[in-house]
C-alpha cells in the first residue's frame, strides 16, 4: 500500500522538478526556434531563455520568479485503497515545497487579496479527479504563471461558424496580448462541450508533449494551420518581433449542444512547466520531464 509519507515526498519532488527543469520536448523546441530565427533581438531573447534554463538547473532555483499556481490532473483507480486523504496530502506537499524549494507565495483571497503565505487557499491547489478502472494512480501537474493565465479566453461562437472563426479567435487574442504572454507560447484549445468543459479541455491540452501528434487528423491539421499563421504575426519572443510566437497548438474537443460552439483558449508561456508521476507497486514514481 502506498504510504502517505511516500506520496507527499513524490509530490514535493514533482513540484521541485517542474519549477527547476523544463521537459525535454520544450527545450528542444526552444533550441529549434533559436536555430531558425533571423531577427537579432529574437535570437538574443531565446539565448537568454536557454541560459536561464542552464542557471536554474545548475543552481537548483526556479526558472521564473512567478512560480505559478498548481493544477493536478489525477486518474484514480476504483480498486485502489489509500489510507490517507489524497487532497489533504497534496495540500501539505504544496506547503512543504513552498518552504523548501522555495516557491513564491502567490495564492490570495480573490476579494481581500490576503496572502496565505503557503500557496494554499480555498480550492487551491486545483485538483481534478478522474475515476478509472483498476488500481491505477497517475498524477499530472501543470504549473501556470499569471502572465499566460490572465489571457485565457472563452468564446461562445455560433454553431454555424466554421473553422476560420476558431483560428481568428486565437490570432486576435495573440495580437491583443502581445508580449504579455511571455512568448513563445503553447496554445491549449478546447472546442465543444460546455463553457466550463471547454476551459478544462484547453488547460489539460497543455499537458501534451510538443513532440506528440494529435491522433485526430482534422484537429492536427487545424493545429498546424494556427501555428503557421501565428508565427507570421511577427510578435516573436517576449513580443519583440521574430519568427517564433507559438511553439505549438494543442487541441482537444468534446461533443456539444446543437445550438452551441464553445471555444476556450489557454496559453502556456515559454517556461512550459509540467511534471508527472505514476504508481509503481507501493511508491509513486516521478517521471523524467
Amino acid at each position: 500500500m502506498l504510504a502517505e509519507a511516500k506520496f507527499r515526498a513524490a509530490i514535493v519532488k514533482m513540484l521541485r522538478r517542474a519549477e527547476i527543469t523544463l521537459p525535454e520536448d520544450v527545450v528542444r523546441a526552444l533550441k529549434r526556434s533559436r536555430a531558425r530565427e533571423r531577427n537579432r533581438i529574437a535570437k538574443l531573447q531565446l539565448d537568454c531563455m536557454l541560459r536561464n534554463l542552464d542557471l536554474a538547473k545548475n543552481l537548483g532555483a526556479p526558472i521564473c520568479q512567478d512560480t505559478g499556481t498548481f493544477t493536478f490532473f489525477i486518474q484514480l483507480g476504483s480498486e485502489l485503497r489509500l489510507d490517507f486523504d489524497l487532497e489533504k496530502s497534496l495540500s501539505k506537499a504544496v506547503a512543504q515545497a513552498t518552504r523548501e524549494v522555495p516557491l513564491r507565495a502567490n495564492i490570495v483571497d480573490p476579494l481581500t487579496r490576503k496572502n496565505t503565505g503557503t500557496n494554499l487557499g480555498m480550492r487551491q491547489p486545483s485538483v481534478h479527479l478522474e475515476p478509472v478502472p483498476g488500481k491505477k494512480l497517475s498524477i499530472d501537474l501543470l504549473v501556470k504563471g499569471a502572465g499566460a493565465e490572465n489571457w485565457s479566453r472563452l468564446f461562445m461562437l455560433r454553431p454555424t461558424d466554421e473553422k476560420i472563426a476558431i483560428k481568428r479567435a486565437v490570432l486576435l487574442t495573440l495580437v491583443e496580448a502581445g508580449g504579455q504572454l511571455c512568448p513563445p507560447v503553447i496554445v491549449g484549445l478546447g472546442i465543444g462541450g460546455s463553457a466550463d468543459a471547454a476551459c478544462l479541455l484547453a488547460k489539460k491540452a497543455l499537458l501534451r508533449p510538443l513532440s506528440s501528434k494529435n491522433p485526430d487528423k482534422k484537429l492536427a491539421r487545424m493545429e498546424r494551420e494556427i501555428t503557421d499563421a501565428a508565427n507570421k504575426l511577427d510578435i516573436g519572443p517576449m513580443g519583440l518581433g521574430g519568427r517564433t510566437t507559438v511553439l505549438g497548438v494543442h487541441t482537444a474537443k468534446a461533443a456539444c449542444h446543437t445550438a452551441s460552439l464553445p471555444v476556450a483558449i489557454n496559453f502556456q508561456c515559454w517556461a512550459a512547466r509540467r511534471a508527472s508521476a505514476r504508481l509503481a507497486r507501493d511508491y509513486l514514481r516521478v517521471e523524467a520531464p
